[in-house]
């Protein structure tokens, strides 16, 4: 299954994939009553997003000023005998001038925004769960794994990540869950795809008073990128634990090990580690926070299918982890004040091999939820570089409004 957006159209692929899953409902409909029930009653989602994004860099590119919208609509049959369908559609469109480089807008003079216009099939699956315990998925869907730092749905950029996969979430043990899926291709934020046979095996245990246990394995094993292709195992501990009345004390800690996979002709065998600890208070949460993604100076630990703009900085500098690694110390503050919830990140930057200066960053963040169905969100990102090379000064503004029902 591959569908995508090509030149803001919904290609062939697309089309026919949607126009499958829909026929194959409409056949099943035919054949009893009952099952038509369950396609006609089932429940129509609707997500609308307004972005303006301004990204300053120092450099001889332009300001870029984006002003975007992305609408989603999404169609949820009712189950019938453990069996339900999902179809989701979603379009990116500019509104004015595209006074930004979108990655296909061919506006290379600007700074980047990756939000290029386009439809696409978001969604389109089948779920199975009449097993007990358990829930299959085949087809385009999303995918969400511990905090996204490894696997993720990049909801933040108007194009999110979605996955072409058979899936599979068991809960026969106690406080125990078990999640395998198989990957043949990527949705990429960029409209484009990555085709892989990847394997993505994730089980988590939170039968423990002081927070969840998660160990991992993620293979993935890209078709035309083999230099991409890696093998992470890890294991994750994140809990909390309550002091005084209203207080509680935070932490999580995690180490993974990562080295070439397939046909990966590089050798490499690097280490990632988060160590955070933190507290809630008064409706106020601090994290202090230490992450390391090693580097050797030739390869460094990547997490190409991760929400990576959740992570070192919104200014998006590191998207791609330096060839000497990463160190990231930070310290977020957040919480309530006037209706609106609140954030703040700072971020130091060193290289991981050689101890170079990469820069710092504040990060900020205001949003407004209005009811169920309306948000708003100002935030604001300025990233100053260090002396190792290739990074220069850049802040980044967004205005966000949303509507979601």
């Amino acid at each position: 299954m591959k569908m995508g957006l090509v030149n803001g159209k919904l290609c062939g692929k697309a089309v026919l994939g949607g126009m499958m899953t829909m026929a194959i409902m409409a056949h099943a409909s035919e054949a009893a009553d009952t099952l038509g029930g369950a396609l006609t009653g089932g429940k129509v989602s609707l997500d609308v997003r307004y972005r303006y994004e301004h990204v300053a860099q120092d450099n001889a590119l332009k300001d870029a000023n984006a002003s975007t919208v992305r609408s989603r609509m999404g169609y949820a049959t009712d189950s019938y005998h453990g069996v339900m369908g999902y179809l989701e559609f979603e379009n990116i469109t500019a509104v004015g001038a595209e006074d930004y480089n979108s990655g296909a807008n061919g506006k290379t003079a600007y700074a980047v925004v990756t939000d290029p216009e386009g439809s696409e099939v978001n969604q389109a699956y089948l779920s199975w769960d009449a097993l007990p315990a358990t829930q299959l998925k085949y087809g385009r869907q999303r995918i969400i794994l511990d905090n996204e730092r490894f696997i993720g749905a990049v909801a933040w950029r108007q194009n999110e990540q979605t996955f072409d996969a058979l899936s599979l979430v068991n809960k026969s043990l106690p406080d125990t869950v078990v999640s395998y899926a198989h990957l043949s291709n990527a949705d990429r934020i960029t409209g484009t795809n990555a085709e892989m046979s990847s394997n993505l095996l994730n089980a988590s245990y939170s039968g423990l008073a002081a927070g969840v246990l998660t160990g991992y394995a993620y293979l993935l094993d890209y078709t035309k990128t083999a230099s991409q292709s890696t093998q992470t195992y890890g294991l994750r501990f994140a809990g909390g634990t309550k002091v005084g009345e209203s207080g509680k004390v935070l932490y999580t800690a995690e180490f993974a090990q990562q080295s070439d996979y397939g046909k990966n002709a590089a050798k490499f065998d690097l280490n990632y580690l988060l160590a955070e600890v933190g507290g809630v208070m008064s409706g106020v949460t601090a994290k202090l926070g230490y992450e390391v993604l090693e580097g050797d100076g030739t390869n460094s630990v990547q997490t190409p299918l991760a929400t990576l703009h959740a992570f070192n900085g919104w200014a998006d500098q590191f998207l791609t982890t330096p060839a000497t690694g990463l160190e990231d110390n930070y310290l977020s503050v957040g919480g309530a004040a006037a209706g609106l919830n609140l954030l703040a990140v700072y971020h130091d930057f060193k290289a991981n091999k050689g101890g170079g200066d990469f820069g710092t960053e504040l990060d900020v963040q205001a949003m407004k939820k209005i009811d169920k169905i309306y948000s708003l969100i100002a935030k604001y990102a300025s990233y100053s570089a260090g002396n190792a090379p290739g990074k220069v000064d850049t802040d980044k503004l967004w205005l966000v409004g949303q509507v979601s029902f």
